[in-house]
């Protein structure tokens, strides 16, 4: 079993800044790419920012210059540091990971998603 566990999610005033993160446990061999995507009410699900796990990064132009996206291949975690933030940020934010199990089946898993309200 693999699970995403993400947190940091909240409420805040536009122009605050929010920190995500999302760990992924279980029976893991490897992990390549781990982003993030966000899904606002009434529209489909679109990414945010994705890392490798060389560091490479590549970011939505809605949000270069304000989110930065990291990474701890330690601990199996990916950050999205959200700053500048403006009303349309508003949606639930879904991690996703690809990586390859203990049994070596490469696959794509999501966590089951943080709440991002940035009130005007």
């Amino acid at each position: 079993q693999v699970q995403l566990v993400e947190s940091g999610g909240g409420l805040v005033q536009a122009g605050g800044s929010l920190r995500l993160s999302c760990a992924a446990s279980g029976h893991i061999f490897s992990i390549q790419t781990m982003g993030w995507y966000r899904q606002a009410p009434g529209k489909q699900r679109e990414l945010v920012a994705t890392i490798t796990s060389g560091g490479g990064t590549n970011y939505a132009d809605s949000v270069k210059g304000r989110f930065t996206i990291s990474r701890d291949n330690a601990k199996s975690t990916v950050y999205l540091q959200m700053n500048s933030l403006k009303p349309e940020d508003t949606a639930v934010y879904y991690c996703k990971a690809d990586l390859t199990t203990s049994w070596h089946v490469r696959s794509d898993y999501w966590g089951q998603g943080t709440q991002v309200t940035v009130s005007s």
